[in-house]
């Protein structure tokens, strides 16, 4: 649009020198094409006033007024010139019109201006408009207006109104000169380009007007001229100016980002800069200078005006004195004000030359660095600094200064600063800019930065043993993989937990486990190299990072690492004194290498499978990682996904074993068995299954043995949740097939923890039989006891409460596990089952043959039944009989049924028993038919006499 502007302006100023090429396009282009342009000016502020809500919108109102004014007098004129043929007469609408542009614009520019706040301010801009327009009038009236009077008066001395209309055009061209140079000191902020423009635009067109007013070329003035060139150029930029210059309206603050404060300057000083009254008493006394040297008469208005310019000047000087003398005091009160701050702040405040040194300094600084404040005056800032920071510092000063101050007024600095004593305090500094120099605003935090390295080394050390802790062990093994050191990859992770470390705790202690842990942390922390590093990840488990040496034999690394983990190993796994106690425990270790691309989250997960690994590989030992091991954690995560969504979609079955008597083969009872269905119709056992419930529940070992309820001791959550569905299921089957006629007992394998865990609420068998109507004697536990810390006392309260409502007691898993001779002398119980582990091996081993036999003689001497589990070959079956063994349940008589199966095989009502029925050798227990269920004291079982 500039370009374009300049290019309309260019071709109309190289039109008008060339006269058009005649004079009828002449005419027309100075009267016609004047007053296009004063309309287009008229229509862009009118829409301009119409687009904006502000204060601003009257003055591009009158403006638009103004122009109106102009394109009215052009339009009057080119009338008389083009359409007529005629002459403009001396007086005319024209004239009316044109002398109407000067005020509407001389009004505008006052809406413009900057508004004074005091009386004080609007007397100064009375004083300024005064001083500006009497100057020019002086000046002009010397020059030309007081000669082109006399000669409007000498050519018609009946021509009043043609001389008061030669005299009006220059006057309001002097206030509106006036007004333009005062709007030029006082503009408001807001869209100060358009204001601009606009003001360029009035200036020129004062311009054109004063010389057009000239006498010398007043008289041989003619339209299509080059002086029309500055008219036309006033009015194109006056309609440039609202849309074509870079508008500045204040939008709204970006949010969270303050809105600086404005900063008013005072009405009285600031309305015009300091040399102006004394340029216009110059103009004043130029325009006198002009009578004097054309020896003319001294001319009254001259006089008058002049007197009044001298007076303005007087009364404007006297309140720039009083100003002066009321800022002189405000500035000294206001000095002694800060003054007293900074003597009496508790902060350093010092000002620093361009050169670094220091020219002022508070007394604050003998409080703060133990040095006077004229000590330090005078002191290059470089050599108070710390060596080590007053690089960093240089730095951070040179970026700042390079910086501009409207983006970062102030920066701050943190570095060690010599003290009077010797010392280095730590000094936090905020840095201002400062007449080339800076101004530190300095405070000590040397005990804050202490507090800071405290509190930064507590979070990153365990409380107890004082090694690094998890998140300063992992920072360090990521440093060991991606500094100088990420090519080396004979870098290794060991992870290492105490096996036994949590019975320690359980019988001497929580406090003797503490004094064990430090004796241990210490032991690893002597056993490892100077740049190694050894941790406390958390309870009992240790790591050590052992950086490489840069060796590229794999094997050669891996054996010096094998024996650093064995070293530490046998070290930790010595006896630990603990008061008057010698202690013992294990360490298992796991080792990964940093191979090429590891992260080290990998690195320490890859550890920690090997430490697990070699948990369960009998402990005490290392064990290195191998892929294999992350293949097997992701098979297993990916069973222990499918069983929760299994557990929740019902994908669970219930089986029934039979079991049978081994007199008669008759069908005596069922073992409920739970069955996992996968998606993929695997179906899978207890022993699978709960292996990976336990494992998805964080076990960090193999699952042990399956217990008598098909579920791992120490029940989980999800684990008690399999259980509730077990017990549930299978009595309200075993309900049905009571309503059909099958009056077979249902067993049920439970743990004597999940028997009295909280997940299983008191009342909870009894309300589960009362629901599904389920008869007394239809229900047997299979109980097993495999945990020390069992409180027998309440576990035998609980089943003498069960046996009362006849419910059956089972000792499962006799001859293995703990407390079995405790549960027969203090539990309820009516059978003893026989483990697996001595039916497998009965027949092949004489030692298990008489263990066995030793067992069911116990059985049949206590009048219970005896139940072998896991009779899979008829030769077990003939040896288990021979020995007095009652029932059998195995794969030699059946497998586990589902519910159609199972209710043929209650149909038909018995098993080919393998070598015919036959008498047991030893009396005792009713040697067929259903498993009755002895009725005995509920403290203890009796022992018949021998």
């Amino acid at each position: 649009m500039q370009l374009l502007l300049a290019l309309v302006c260019g071709g109309y100023a190289v039109g008008a020198a060339l006269n058009w090429g005649s004079k009828e396009v002449a005419a027309i282009m100075g009267d016609f094409g004047l007053s296009a342009a004063g309309i287009l000016a008229a229509v862009s502020c009118y829409s301009y006033a119409r687009a904006i809500d502000s204060r601003e919108r009257p003055a591009w109102l009158l403006f638009a007024f103004s122009s109106l004014m102009g394109a009215t007098g052009n339009a009057v004129w080119g009338w008389y010139e083009v359409i007529l043929g005629e002459s403009v007469p001396k007086l005319s609408l024209a004239d009316f019109a044109f002398l109407c542009f000067a005020p509407p614009a001389i009004v505008g520019l006052l809406v413009l201006a900057k508004r004074p706040v005091t009386r004080a301010g609007w007397v100064c801009l009375g004083l300024d408009c005064w001083l500006i327009a009497g100057s020019l009038f002086t000046l002009s009236w010397s020059v030309a207006l007081a000669q082109a009077a006399r000669s409007a008066q000498t050519d018609d001395p009946d021509g009043v109104p043609r001389a008061a209309l030669s005299l009006a055009y220059p006057l309001l061209d002097i206030a509106l000169v006036s007004m333009v140079l005062v709007l030029h000191f006082r503009r408001s902020e807001n869209n100060r380009s358009a204001v601009n423009t606009a003001i360029a635009a009035l200036a020129l067109t004062v311009l054109s007007d004063a010389l057009f007013t000239s006498p010398l070329l007043s008289a041989e003035y003619k339209s299509g001229q080059l002086l029309d060139a500055g008219w036309f150029a006033g009015s194109l930029l006056l309609a440039y100016a609202p849309w074509g210059a870079k508008r500045a309206h204040p939008g709204p603050e970006p949010a969270g980002r303050p809105r600086p404060e404005r900063v008013h300057s005072r009405p009285i000083t600031g309305s015009l800069p300091a040399l102006t009254p004394y340029l216009a008493a110059a103009v004043c006394t130029l325009g006198i200078l002009c009578n004097v040297v054309d020896a003319r008469k001294v001319d009254r208005t001259v006089v008058f005006t002049g007197c009044t310019v001298v007076l303005a000047l007087v009364i404007r000087q006297g309140i720039m004195l009083l100003d002066n003398i009321a800022l002189t005091q405000e500035l000294a009160q206001k000095e002694n004000h800060f003054r007293s701050l900074v003597q009496g702040s508790s902060d350093v405040i010092m000002i620093a030359a361009p050169t670094g040194t220091l020219r002022y300094v508070s007394p604050a600084a003998a409080g703060v660095y133990g040095r006077e404040a004229e000590e330090l005056v005078g002191t290059e800032l470089a050599t108070l600094i710390h060596p080590d920071d007053l690089g960093r510092v240089v730095h951070e000063v040179r970026r700042f200064l390079a910086a501009p101050p409207t983006e970062e007024p102030t920066t701050r600095i943190e570095c060690r600063f010599k003290s009077g004593g010797g010392d280095w305090l730590n000094v936090e500094s905020t840095v201002n800019r400062h007449q080339g120099g800076l101004i530190l605003n300095s405070r000590d935090v040397t005990e804050r930065v202490r507090l800071q390295a405290q509190l930064q080394y507590s979070a990153e050390h365990d409380p107890l043993t004082d090694l690094p802790n998890r998140a300063l062990f992992t920072r360090r093994v990521c440093q060991a993989l991606t500094g100088r050191r990420a090519g080396d990859h004979s870098t290794a992770v060991l992870f290492i937990d105490l096996d036994g470390f949590k019975a320690v705790n359980d019988t001497i202690g929580h406090q003797a486990g503490d004094e064990l842990l430090i004796e241990a942390a210490r032991r690893l922390q002597d056993s490892v190299r100077a740049g190694d590093t050894a941790a406390r990840l958390g309870g009992d488990e240790f790591a050590a990072l052992i950086l490489g040496d840069g060796n590229r034999d794999r094997s050669a690394r891996e054996y010096q690492v094998r024996e650093i983990a064995d070293r530490l190993r046998t070290t930790l796994s010595q006896p630990y004194r603990i008061g008057a106690s010698e202690v013992r425990v294990a360490a298992s270790i796991g080792v990964a290498f940093a191979d090429q691309g590891i992260t080290p989250s990998d690195l320490m997960r890859n550890a920690d499978l090997a430490m697990y690994r070699a948990k369960a590989g009998g402990k005490d030992r290392v064990e290195l990682y191998a892929p294999q091991m992350q293949a097997e954690l992701v098979r297993k995560a990916e069973l222990a996904g499918r069983l929760r969504t299994a557990l929740h979609e019902g994908e669970f079955a219930l089986l029934h074993q039979p079991v049978v008597s081994l007199a008669t083969g008759e069908i005596s009872a069922v073992v409920a068995q739970a069955r996992w269905r996968s998606a993929q119709g695997i179906l899978f056992t207890p022993a699978e299954f709960l292996r990976v419930a336990e494992y998805s529940e964080g076990g960090s070992g193999p699952a042990g043995p399956e217990t008598l309820s098909g579920f791992p001791s120490g029940s989980p959550a999800r684990v008690a949740e399999l259980g509730r569905w077990l017990l549930e299921e299978a009595v309200e089957q075993a309900a049905d097939r009571h309503r059909a006629g099958h009056d077979v007992p249902v067993a049920v394998r439970m743990t004597a923890q999940r028997l009295l865990d909280g997940a299983m609420p008191l009342g909870s068998v009894e309300a589960l039989l009362t629901r599904h109507g389920l008869p007394s004697g239809a229900l047997v536990l299979e109980l097993a006891v495999s945990d020390p810390r069992v409180p027998f006392d309440d576990l035998e309260r609980r089943l003498t409460g069960l046996h009362r409502l006849g419910v059956g007691i089972a000792l499962d898993g006799f001859g293995s596990g703990y407390a079995a001779i405790s549960a027969l002398r203090r539990l309820p119980v009516d059978m003893l089952k026989l483990d697996r582990g001595l039916v497998e091996g009965v027949v092949e081993s004489a030692r298990l043959h008489k263990i066995t036999a030793g067992l069911l003689r116990i059985a049949n001497d206590l009048g219970m039944q005896s139940v072998a589990d896991g009779v899979d070959l008829p030769e077990q079956v003939t040896a288990l009989r021979a020995m007095g063994c009652t029932h059998g349940q195995g794969v030699a008589f059946s497998g586990p049924l589902d519910e159609y199966r199972l209710r043929r095989a209650l149909v038909r009502g018995t098993f080919p028993v393998p070598g015919g029925a036959a008498q047991p050798a030893l009396a005792g227990g009713s040697p067929g038919g259903s498993m009755a269920i002895r009725r005995g004291s509920h403290n203890e079982t009796p022992v018949p006499p021998t």
